[in-house]
């Protein structure tokens, strides 16, 4: 079965009439939605390198946009720090099936490549529609716990062949040119989750280095630089050698029926994944019954197994987080965030947090346990479970299947909104703020981006 070739050839041939009303609908919702976050990013700690290395190497003054800041780059070094932002705060789409985020790679890459190419705002969406299916698809196939299990991060592996799809499309390569593009990604799909062990920036670099690697798969092979043409089902490709579970018939089943931007989560908790669920079983709890930090004796809280090690073990490291990073990866963090301030943002995950005496006593309460029921649909459902006992000896117990935000329980257009302005507050002013939602809810109607591209730049003080 040649799969990588059927997949360019699918990827080749999709145009945006092909596309769906709720699709075309779906990627603009998540473009504003990256927006914010990449906006939001540029101010964090882990950017601030990113953006100097910019400025060292490449001037920052003439090129393609780094979202959020002043700053304009060569567009794989703009594709390198939009995707690194955005990934910073935790706040990025997510895809459960795949256990990925697909924004923070694929958006880099096609506003990188749109700077490159001039093209139209339908062909962006095109491309996009495109690079969300191709990184999920490939995140499903290679089985995310057995992915995890060989220590990688699927948003950084998956997140550069999406990329370079993604790029290869704006870029308007042949069917050859594109295959050769994939194979070269292929080469440069990385992202280690060693940074769990101390809590390191390099989780948020995986989908600014997938973006700028797509990118620069997809310039080598406009120049006829060559890739291997079976790099998803070879006998060294992309599935065999990066888990030890894949299912090379799962890239191509279902293949837009229904596009996989529908399948899209948006975060509310500034943390992981995997900790979104048993927060809102959580503060459902908390506000039901009117409970308070003092009346709690013990919360346990049921964690799916393929996240219990990026969110919960070792026990004694997740209950002492020593950065925001750690912080983003402990349950206990989230839930005693959630408990004392109802609520888990970025207001929430901060050095000052981390350091909280009331925070930290609450820690200690919290327990993580693996729950058997919790896996029967996963990884199709993400539920949690979460029982809090009380001093006066009550107890309430919830399940949650679909946190807040997944595309059985939705933020609206209006939610989202709401988020998207709650995050580009200190980087643009309510008159920017109107026209970036403006332009993006009708984005289809751009002929030339330029113009839109140049909205991302922080407002000058």
């Amino acid at each position: 079965m040649e799969v990588t070739k059927d997949l360019i050839q699918r990827c080749h041939d999709l145009n945006y009439d092909a596309l769906p009303a709720d699709v075309v609908d779906r990627v603009k919702y998540l473009v504003l939605d990256f927006i914010g976050v990449a906006a939001r990013g540029a101010l964090s700690e882990s950017s601030g390198p990113v953006q100097r290395l910019i400025l060292n190497s490449d001037g920052g003054r003439e090129g393609a946009m780094v979202i959020g800041t002043q700053l304009k780059a060569n567009p794989s070094y703009a594709a390198l720090a939009n995707g690194t932002a955005a990934h910073s705060l935790e706040l990025d789409d997510v895809v459960n099936e795949a256990s990925l985020h697909p924004a923070v790679a694929i958006m880099p890459a096609a506003l990188a490549a749109a700077h490159i190419s001039g093209c139209s705002a339908k062909e962006l969406i095109a491309a996009i529609a495109t690079g969300y299916e191709v990184m999920i698809k490939l995140g499903v196939a290679l089985d995310p716990a057995a992915h995890y299990a060989r220590g990688f991060h699927p948003t950084g592996t998956c997140g550069t062949m999406g990329a370079a799809i993604t790029a290869a499309k704006i870029l308007k390569l042949n069917q050859k040119a594109m295959l050769n593009a994939l194979g070269i990604a292929g080469s440069q799909a990385a992202g280690s989750m060693e940074f769990l062990s101390d809590g390191a920036f390099t989780k948020r670099l995986h989908p600014g280095w997938a973006a700028h690697s797509g990118i620069m798969a997809a310039l080598l092979a406009r120049e006829n630089f060559t890739g291997p043409g079976t790099i998803i089902e070879g006998r060294f490709g992309f599935l065999h050698a990066y888990s030890s579970a894949s299912k090379s018939g799962k890239v191509l089943q279902d293949w837009g029926d229904p596009w996989e931007v529908l399948h899209t989560s948006i975060k509310p908790h500034a943390c992981c994944r995997y900790n979104q669920g048993p927060i809102d079983g959580i503060l459902k709890i908390v506000r039901e019954n009117n409970l308070d930090a003092s009346q709690i004796e013990k919360v346990t809280l049921g964690i799916l197994k393929a996240g219990f090690a990026i969110v919960a073990e070792p026990q004694e490291q997740k209950s002492n987080p020593k950065s925001v990073v750690d912080a983003q990866f402990s349950m206990p963090f989230g839930a005693a965030v959630a408990i004392l301030c109802g609520k888990a943002t970025l207001d929430e995950y901060t050095p000052e947090q981390i350091k909280s005496s009331p925070v930290r006593e609450l820690m200690g309460k919290i327990s993580c346990v693996m729950d058997p029921e919790l896996e029967t649909e996963f990884p199709k459902k993400w539920p949690a479970s979460v029982t809090v006992l009380t001093k006066d000896g009550k107890s309430y117990s919830t399940r949650i299947d679909f946190p807040k935000g997944d595309p059985e329980n939705p933020l609206t257009w209006d939610e989202l909104i709401d988020k998207f302005r709650n995050l580009v507050s200190p980087v643009f002013s309510d008159v920017k703020q109107n026209e970036i939602i403006e332009r993006v809810r009708s984005l289809e109607k751009e002929a030339d981006l330029k113009g839109f591209l140049m909205l991302l730049l922080k407002d000058r003080s």
